[in-house]
């Protein structure tokens, strides 16, 4: 069984009376993708006020980012859904859709990088920024192929992937920090460095996104050289 078809069919059976709703107002698909680039806005906008009005203790902002960024990510969802069952899809609207996928995922980004630096967690906000590196030519290396007529959607950490491993992340971390009321810090006497702060709880999956994002790109790369060798 196809896991992640069968979870993708399970959502769209579950939001296609809203989409229904929606083609009733008169609501478009590129109407629905410009809301979630204000929704990541928003986003960014949460940890930039976390970054300047919250102590480096309190990562409640981080879990209420995430909270954004989860919801966001319905509307990226919708907005295919929306453009099919309505046939409103066309060449200008996959493109409109891409182009501000990739504004929006830098500007989530930017309110991550914003926060950590803030927050002096400096070795983390490199992890982000490297995480949005590999996000972004996850997407360049599939559109650059396509363009040249190779199919190359191979490899993880695509968007949906990338949206729930930041969401749940930052959600899951605000969550404890909450519970907790405090900073949790273990350190190891000979080690300048904690091996655990609350902010791993966001800053692995993090990585774990960073490095396997830009591990699909290469792989992507390849393939592509691959196909295009075989022509």
């Amino acid at each position: 069984m196809n896991w992640k078809n069968s979870g993708q069919q399970l959502v769209y059976k579950t939001i296609n009376p809203l989409i229904t709703q929606l083609i009733k107002v008169g609501i478009t698909p590129n109407m629905i993708t410009f809301i979630g680039l204000v929704l990541n806005l928003a986003a960014a906008i949460i940890f930039i006020m976390g970054a300047e009005w919250s102590d480096r203790s309190d990562h409640a902002p981080i879990g209420y980012a995430g909270a954004m960024i989860l919801f966001a990510g319905l509307f990226d969802m919708i907005d295919g859904r929306l453009a099919r069952i309505s046939k409103k899809e066309s060449d200008y609207g996959a493109l409109f859709d891409s182009v501000v996928d990739r504004y929006s995922e830098m500007i989530m980004f930017l309110g991550i990088c914003y926060y950590l630096i803030s927050h002096d967690y400096f070795l983390t906000s490199i992890i982000a920024f490297v995480a949005m590196i590999g996000s972004v030519m996850v997407s360049y290396t599939r559109a650059r192929a396509e363009g040249l007529g190779v199919n190359c959607s191979v490899g993880i950490m695509q968007r949906p992937e990338r949206i729930l491993i930041v969401g749940v992340s930052a959600i899951f971390c605000g969550v404890i920090s909450n519970s907790v009321g405090r900073e949790i810090v273990l350190n190891v006497n000979f080690l300048p460095f904690p091996i655990f702060e609350t902010i791993t709880i966001f800053s692995v999956p993090l990585t774990i996104l960073a490095v396997w994002a830009n591990v699909t790109a290469l792989r992507r790369l390849l393939y592509a050289k691959k196909e295009l060798d075989n022509k």
